[in-house]
């Protein structure tokens, strides 16, 4: 009896086990996905894809630029259609994807360098940044960004 109740017992604690691991899997499975469509997102920035655009950005983005300005979906993507915002070249760093709630949530963090267009001295204009990225994954529209903000790091010394 002792035995049986102690196996019991056991099977009881295996199944939060087992539905944590299938919860990671999903998990994991959506971190590499939101890693790839960060990628495509910086590359349809820099390519000015609106249509890739209108698509990864939820209709209730905050976008923060890393110098505070604060835009909506519809005024991020016009300031890079009026050329306010301008990317030569996106270099991805670093970029770390936690994703949650069973593959719908996900917490991207990294550092890019923004080529961004030549100062009026002819010199290179780049930007370092550190970024936090929040997506969700819309049952209808895929994943979605929701949240940007950014903050420019220090120049590095020679």
């Amino acid at each position: 009896m002792k035995k049986l109740l102690l196996l019991l017992a056991l099977l009881g604690l295996a199944g939060p086990f087992h539905a944590f691991a299938q919860a990671t899997k999903k998990d994991q499975a959506a971190a590499k996905e939101v890693e790839l469509l960060e990628r495509q997102r910086f590359e349809a920035q820099v390519k000015k894809d609106y249509a890739v655009l209108e698509k990864v950005f939820a209709d209730d983005l905050v976008y923060t630029h890393s110098n505070g300005k604060q835009n909506n979906k519809q005024e991020y993507i016009q300031s890079i259609r009026d050329g306010k915002s301008q990317y030569e070249k996106i270099d991805v760093e670093a970029l770390n994807v936690r994703a949650y709630h069973d593959g719908r949530t996900a917490v991207v963090n990294g550092t890019i360098t923004i080529t961004l267009p030549n100062k009026s001295d002819g010199t290179p204009n780049l930007a370092h940044l550190k970024y936090v990225v929040v997506q969700i994954k819309d049952p209808k529209k895929g994943w979605q960004v929701v949240l940007w903000q950014s903050q420019k790091q220090p120049d590095a010394k020679s």
